[in-house]
């Protein structure tokens, strides 16, 4: 069992600093205190995009941020 833990964090950090580089952020190993709150958040949210997608094979569902009617 411990053989999946692991392969399933490096799975998972492969795919943040992934991600972190087609967004264009700066993602090192190890500290990243010079990081905004929004890059982080950027790169969890895709993250997260990314399972749903993978989980259930639709698109994650987009919402109107700006409030536009």
């Amino acid at each position: 069992m411990a053989t999946n833990n692991t392969r399933s964090k490096t799975q998972f950090e492969n795919m943040k600093y992934e991600i972190a580089n087609q967004l264009g952020i700066n993602l090192k190993q190890g500290y990243n205190g010079d990081l905004t709150s929004r890059e982080a958040g950027t790169i969890g949210g895709n993250i997260v995009k990314k399972v749903f997608q993978s989980y259930t094979g639709n698109q994650y569902p987009q919402y109107d941020t700006n409030n536009n009617k």
